[in-house]
């Protein structure tokens, strides 16, 4: 009862400077909440961005262990340098037709502008034009 009492006898003046102090506490606590919140959700993303990394280490390695299989195998009824030659002729095969692709889609892609988007930006501004002048007859 004497919290009501006191804001009572204050003006409105000494309330409002209240409010607005309180107001720029309260946003800076969130702000640093917010910050921390965003820093432990950086830390778990960089060690799960890590762990990818070691996976995709991991995985490189056991690809070439399959290629070094893939020579070996083929050593038993070939020479080692055909073997070694053969598998090496099938990923530069494999690599060349990623590459087309990949310069294939890339293509597609330029020019980076949304197209689609400016298309339709252009048929709005026709639209608005046109309704402004027949509003203005």
């Amino acid at each position: 009862m004497a919290d009501q009492d006191e804001l009572r006898d204050r003006s409105m003046g000494e309330l409002l400077k209240q409010l607005s102090q309180e107001t720029t506490t309260l946003v800076r606590q969130e702000l640093e909440l917010a910050k921390a919140e965003m820093a432990q959700k950086g830390k778990q993303a960089g060690v799960g961005a890590g762990m990818f990394g070691g996976a995709g280490l991991m995985g490189f390695f056991g690809l070439a262990a399959l290629i070094s299989a893939a020579v070996l195998g083929l050593a038993e009824v070939l020479p080692a340098w055909l073997a070694a030659l053969i598998v090496a002729a099938v990923y530069a095969a494999v690599a060349a037709i990623l590459a087309l692709l990949g310069r294939e889609k890339t293509r597609e892609a330029i020019p980076p502008a949304p197209e689609q988007a400016i298309e339709s930006t252009k048929e709005d501004v026709q639209w608005a034009k046109s309704r402004a002048r027949s509003a203005s007859r």
